[in-house]
């Protein structure tokens, strides 16, 4: 199944890479010998990174008086930790465009991929010692296997989808995906996210997000992902009952793992809801 999932990754790598600036931006941010002004040169070459970085900066997130305008600041204020995901996330929405995708609405996709970055980011700040940040991150990107399969396999694909609507059972579409083809698209993103060295905990809240309890490592992470995914279907059906719907099951080891339970469903949603806008604004502009 691994070299299944090498041979894939590599086709895909074939047609696009990982913006340079990310890697840049990251190796300046493993180097304590690096500089804010440093690492704020590299990104000064990607303009739409830039714009990106001063909205945040000047978003009500942190609250500051004066306007910043200028890159540097904008590092300083908005920290090395949360740079790393930020230049990520931001980098990551632009991978993919211009791959024919039919399978999907490009749309539909970052809209769920939106709502559970905001789940996540929720979740992780009621419990003690993640960050929510990283958290969101983790959420918006845990699909991004999905974008694989369905550009690069779309009749496999759309088999698994299939399969997972009609059969008698409805099994959840990654079992499907794993009977058709041979692997999920939780795995097939998991691979993606270390060829192209992505941190560790986000190669586990992907390859992960559907079976929590399996994660070798990051598994509160992993589980905040899980019970994301479930609550941004709920935010995308406009529901907070999670019983009388088709999203996924949020499994109880996932609440065992966060010290969370299901109280804490409709309050997460209202936070989701009243986010929305403000954070699509500040990722695209």
């Amino acid at each position: 199944m691994s070299e299944n999932l090498s041979e894939l990754v590599s086709s895909v790598e074939e047609i696009v890479s990982f913006p340079e600036v990310y890697l840049r931006v990251n190796q300046l941010l493993d180097d304590p010998e690096s500089t804010a002004t440093q690492i704020s040169e590299v990104i000064s070459q990607d303009p739409g990174l830039t714009a990106q970085l001063l909205r945040m900066a000047n978003s009500p997130i942190y609250g500051l008086s004066k306007e910043v305008d200028t890159v540097v600041r904008a590092v300083n204020i908005i920290g090395t930790k949360r740079l790393r995901y930020l230049v990520l996330a931001t980098t990551s929405l632009k991978v993919f465009e211009g791959i024919p995708i039919d399978l999907m609405s490009m749309d539909d996709f970052w809209l769920h991929s939106l709502y559970c970055g905001l789940a996540a980011k929720s979740l992780a700040e009621k419990i003690k010692d993640l960050q929510p940040d990283a958290l969101f991150v983790a959420g918006q990107l845990h699909d991004i296997g999905q974008l694989l399969l369905y550009s690069r396999l779309p009749d496999l694909a759309r088999e698994a989808v299939l399969r997972s609507i009609e059969e008698p059972d409805e099994p959840d579409l990654y079992l499907s995906e794993r009977e058709v083809i041979g692997f999920d698209h939780a795995q097939l993103g998991a691979q993606l996210a270390k060829d192209w060295r992505w941190p560790a905990m986000l190669v586990s809240t992907i390859g992960w997000h559907h079976e929590p309890e399996k994660a070798d490592a990051f598994q509160v992470e992993t589980a905040v992902v899980h019970i994301a995914n479930t609550l941004a279907v709920l935010a995308e059906l406009n529901t907070s009952d999670s019983d009388e719907t088709d999203a996924p099951r949020i499994h109880p080891q996932a609440w065992e793992m966060t010290g969370l339970n299901d109280d804490i469903i409709a309050p997460v949603l209202e936070t989701m809801h009243g986010q929305f806008e403000e954070t699509r604004a500040m990722l695209v502009g």
